[in-house]
């Protein structure tokens, strides 16, 4: 019954036992990237360092992530666009690393571009000398993409990446529902995460994390016995999405994403989230309410019986009409259409 109800307004749920895991979750860990956001991110600055120009810096990233299917990458692309900068091949063996950047070699310079963790762990960039306070004051509201070339950082482009009106609200309306302990995580600066978990309202955030990390942090949570419930829509939100007690989808995401969840979204809506919550928690609910009916009739009845103040014909009866009246009181929709959560207050 539940599994139907849940169907006709938008969320599809695989198995009963997915939907047991939801009411009984005590830690939701979000992705950010197009879970929390839209996914719709624009380019709204460039901050150039060792006298880099600003036109030649943005046609340059552009040329290199012209290839490669990620709504940053397509942010980028799209405004050198629409400035008209051109940005034909000028580059050579180009490296891509999944979760963490792309490298290559233009007119026999590296140049790498990617996140904080690939430039300057992995690469080894340098910041120009006498710009570590221009660096260290960028705007943390957005997400950064950096770019090096011949080792030292050449540009910051600052990518916006708007929330979902609806995150904050959904966030909140969670803990009501009595999820203890909410968490975003994401590939993001610590900077900007910091500034986006309070944003958003969550009660812990990791930053700076790599698809493996993701799955870490939902084993470590397994193993102090909290029900885990990871919520993503990419490709490197899967090895967690499979490692979580239930993972839910967005049905807009990747492929692999929602064939490895246990629940999908139909509609890139968090509300539902809110919806498949009190539909797990009525679920709960109704199997207690059940299971006491059950053994305190059964009781009854074989103490009756005992007595010998009911013959067996009598039980018999009695018996399997409770049977059927719980197995048709099971069959009703679990919510009333009233509290389906259709509104967000801001």
């Amino acid at each position: 019954a539940a599994i139907g109800q849940a169907t006709k307004h938008g969320v599809i749920i695989k198995s009963g036992e997915a939907l047991e895991k939801m009411g009984k979750v005590d830690t939701i860990a979000f992705d950010k990237t197009g879970t929390l956001t839209k996914a719709q991110p624009e380019l709204v600055e460039v901050v150039t360092f060792g006298n880099q120009n600003r036109e030649d810096m943005l046609r340059m990233a552009a040329c290199l992530e012209e290839h490669f299917p990620h709504s940053i990458a397509n942010a980028v692309v799209r405004q050198a666009e629409k400035e008209k900068l051109s940005h034909k091949e000028m580059h050579s063996k180009v490296n891509y690393i999944v979760a963490h950047g792309i490298s290559s070699f233009v007119n026999g310079e590296k140049v790498c571009i990617g996140s904080s963790h690939f430039i300057f762990d992995d690469e080894h960039v340098k910041i120009p000398e006498g710009e570590e306070e221009k660096f260290h004051s960028l705007p943390e509201q957005y997400s950064h993409l950096f770019l090096a070339v011949a080792g030292k950082l050449a540009a910051v482009l600052c990518i916006q990446d708007p929330l979902k009106e609806e995150a904050s609200w959904v966030v909140s309306m969670l803990k009501k529902q009595g999820v203890k302990r909410i968490v975003m995580m994401t590939g993001d600066s610590e900077r900007t995460a910091k500034a986006v978990a309070r944003e958003v309202g969550v009660d812990w955030y990791c930053s700076e994390v790599l698809p493996e990390d993701k799955a870490v942090f939902v084993e470590r949570e397994k193993k102090e016995e909290r029900q885990v419930i990871m919520i993503g829509d990419g490709i490197n939100d899967s090895p967690a999405l499979s490692a979580a007690h239930a993972g839910i989808a967005i049905a807009q995401g990747a492929e692999i994403a929602r064939e490895i969840a246990d629940i999908i979204l139909l509609e890139n809506d968090l509300r539902k989230l809110i919806y498949l919550k009190k539909i797990s928690n009525q679920l709960i609910k109704r199997m207690k309410e059940n299971y006491q009916y059950i053994v305190t009739f059964n009781l009854g009845l074989i103490i009756l019986g005992t007595a010998g103040i009911l013959t067996p014909a009598t039980l018999a009866l009695l018996h399997n009409s409770s049977t059927l009246a719980i197995g048709l009181k099971s069959m009703t929709n679990l919510l009333k259409e009233e509290e389906i959560p259709l509104k967000y207050s801001q």
